[in-house]
């Protein structure tokens, strides 16, 4: 494992950071969510997107954010090409460009301390989203006076290089064993 050294001065942030969360395990939006109900009791105004879930889905995490005054988008058409998903490509990608279009609006608004785009890398990573206007949010927000004040926290899988370029942040889920793979289902109240 390596070793990182602490700079010897160390200064609060002088604009908005970004996490990433990613990999194959379990815990992406679980540690985006616990960043979110951190940033609520400090009182910051939160808006927790997904670009991946759909409402249908039950959601313990969103009614607890929700109680806590964080705003809950669920834009996404449902898990792409997974659990019975039927729904066809173009769906998803209008439901995807959608929540970009939402999500670039609320960072750039300046009404948000942190915008949550879960599963943003997960659109990308299935090519319901372009790399082209992901990229472009994230180079616009880097130079935007108010949109590189609010913190940004995405999630997905893989390691998209010129993704993660634009993160302060990342940390990655390693999955060791999983449930799944012995045929159990997710779990509500742990998984969802």
């Amino acid at each position: 494992m390596p070793v990182h050294k602490a700079p010897k001065k160390l200064r609060p942030a002088d604009r908005g950071l970004t996490h990433a969360y990613i990999g194959d395990g379990k815990g992406k939006t679980t540690a985006a969510v616990g960043v979110a109900v951190r940033a609520a009791g400090y009182g910051w105004r939160v808006s927790f997107i997904q670009f991946m879930k759909s409402p249908p889905w039950p959601s313990g995490e969103r009614q607890s954010l929700r109680k806590l005054g964080v705003e809950v988008l669920v834009l996404g058409e449902g898990f792409y090409k997974i659990l019975n998903d039927r729904k066809p490509e173009e769906q998803h990608q209008a439901a995807a460009l959608k929540a970009l279009a939402v999500l670039r609006k609320k960072v750039f608004s300046g009404q948000y301390q942190l915008v949550v785009a879960d599963e943003l890398g997960s659109a990308v990573e299935e090519q319901i989203l372009d790399r082209q206007p992901v990229e472009k949010f994230l180079k616009d927000r880097a130079q935007d006076k108010k949109a590189k004040m609010v913190h940004l926290i995405w999630t997905g899988h893989q390691k998209i290089k010129w993704m993660l370029k634009y993160a302060d942040l990342v940390t990655e889920m390693k999955m060791i064993k999983h449930p799944y793979y012995k045929g159990i289902i997710a779990t509500r109240g742990l998984d969802y």
